[in-house]
């Protein structure tokens, strides 16, 4: 079983991998929006969360204006980023906790589900070796994303 000291070490690195990943987006949305990395960098800001952001670059390249290979490029990425904030949000938002005696670690989500006619809570999964994997492969992913954004931008010109 993973210690707890070895999946905090793996989360952090998935936040970081992710909001570096994520504030490329500056250079796609001053590249989108034909505005200066300035002015992006303030537009970035005022929206609060990532998928604001995400929804506000698809927008962006999906306009008459951009080019048609930049916008299938563009919603690509933002497509398998968006794929990456799930597992991200996952361990972003629940608690985790550990069994003194075997070291077993689970996490527990903090999110609300309802039906027609009740509501679930907390669901548990296990922070074994496979979940481990899964974190792996993101920042594995993330990491894809990050370079394709910088090619993105590098290939139509977009301020950097």
């Amino acid at each position: 079983m993973p210690r707890l000291q070895d999946i905090l070490l793996l989360v952090g690195q998935l936040n970081y991998t992710w909001t570096n990943t994520e504030s490329l987006l500056i250079h796609i949305i001053a590249g989108l929006a034909r505005v200066d990395k300035e002015t992006a960098i303030v537009i970035f800001l005022t929206l609060n969360t990532p998928r604001a952001r995400i929804d506000l670059v698809e927008r962006l390249a999906k306009m008459q204006k951009t080019p048609a290979d930049c916008r299938v490029q563009v919603l690509k990425a933002t497509r398998r980023l968006s794929e990456e904030a799930k597992l991200r949000n996952k361990f972003n938002h629940c608690i985790y906790s550990f069994d003194p005696d075997s070291g077993k670690g689970i996490t527990q989500l903090m999110r609300i589900f309802d039906n027609k006619d009740q509501i679930k809570y907390g669901k548990i999964e296990a922070l074994d070796e496979p979940e481990m994997r899964r974190i792996r492969a993101s920042i594995d992913s993330l990491v894809s994303i990050n370079k394709e954004f910088w090619r993105i931008a590098d290939k139509y010109g977009f301020p950097t």
